[in-house]
């Protein structure tokens, strides 16, 4: 399953529009880090790394706005740090609401039951609570026990209460196709997350945990592993079919870094949240100075492992949108 049919509208009509202006530079998403700050400390996490009067700062509502609006993305994924840790996120999330945008707040949950009255159900709304395995294998990753037991609660509540609620899952170099399936089948089948992301870990240079990154050719075999034996076609996962089909090296795509622009504190990141070249003031800058060609495995010895959704999700949807047959398949995946 890929995204719910009237998002996946709604970003095929705006995928049209960008056509018929002749665009080839245009946003699918934003990750937007309004803070840097976390309540974790997570192995393989860097954001934390920043000096103490980094972490203090709280991106404005307004200023996190109007970068939204400049660049025109249809979707929004606020990440961080711990996004529940801003003081303004519930403003922000109902701004962006109001304007129609698909949002997405990543949480590890932990604080999200203290937090869940501050927020209104929407079909434009989602929480998106990170799940690295089942209790054990996601307390150790993120470095404290009892994290796991706090979100499967924290996702239960948010159900209950009527939100809509999906998952990301970072997998490692100390997972295997069994963990995965384990995982995901708890995610889909016991706890009854709306939808799963997943995403092979990239080595962060900034990470503490610089050991357990994935390359390549592993994030392959295991993944098609995995997904062998129909697995992949009865779990809810919030991906196009080609994005899945590219995890177990069925097809090979470039990374398309500028449709998942990064917005943080310190502006629009360069090339993508993973890497950072500097930063641009404007989406307009950032699109019209930054080097695209330079970057992607092959290209840049720091994406040699690279199969992150940021680059190479939106060439798989992109892909998809200039195919018949790939559109009719994600419509039936829908």
């Amino acid at each position: 399953m890929g995204m719910p049919l009237r998002q996946s509208i709604r970003v095929g009509r705006y995928l049209l529009e960008q056509k018929l202006r002749r665009r080839t530079h245009f946003p699918l998403l934003v990750e937007l880090e309004p803070l840097f700050a976390c309540n974790l400390a997570c192995a393989g996490c860097g954001k934390i790394q920043h000096p103490a009067d980094v972490l203090k700062r709280r991106m404005p509502v307004e200023q996190a706005l109007a970068a939204i609006e400049e660049c025109g993305a249809p979707m929004v994924s606020i990440a961080g740090g711990e996004p529940l840790m801003h003081p303004d996120i519930d403003k922000l999330v109902a701004e962006l609401v109001r304007r129609r945008k698909y949002v997405f707040l990543c949480t590890n949950a932990a604080l999200l039951r203290k937090k869940l009255h501050k927020f209104t159900p929407s079909r434009y709304f989602s929480f998106a609570v990170h799940i690295d395995g089942l209790r054990e294998r996601h307390d150790a990753s993120v470095c404290k026990d009892g994290v796991f037991d706090e979100a499967v609660e924290a996702v239960r509540e948010a159900k209950r209460k009527g939100f809509r609620v999906t998952s990301n899952t970072t997998f490692f170099s100390t997972d295997t196709p069994q963990t995965v399936i384990e995982v995901l089948d708890y995610l889909n089948d016991d706890l009854g997350v709306d939808q799963m992301m997943l995403s092979p870990a990239y080595a962060y240079d900034k990470a503490p945990d610089q050991e357990h990154f994935l390359g390549v050719t592993e994030t392959r075999a295991m993944f098609k592993k995995a997904f062998a034996e129909g697995r992949r076609k009865k779990w809810r996962l919030n991906h196009s079919p080609l994005f899945l089909d590219f995890l177990e090296g069925r097809i090979d795509f470039k990374c398309t870094a500028w449709a998942i622009p990064s917005y943080s504190l310190f502006g629009w990141q360069r090339p993508c949240y993973l890497l950072g070249d500097g930063y641009a003031q404007s989406y307009k800058e950032l699109v019209e100075t930054t080097e695209w060609s330079a970057y992607g495995r092959g290209k840049d010895p720091r994406c040699a492992n690279c199969m992150a959704h940021c680059g190479y999700e939106p060439t798989a949807v992109l892909a998809t949108m200039s195919s018949l047959r790939e559109s009719l398949r994600a419509v039936r995946a829908n």
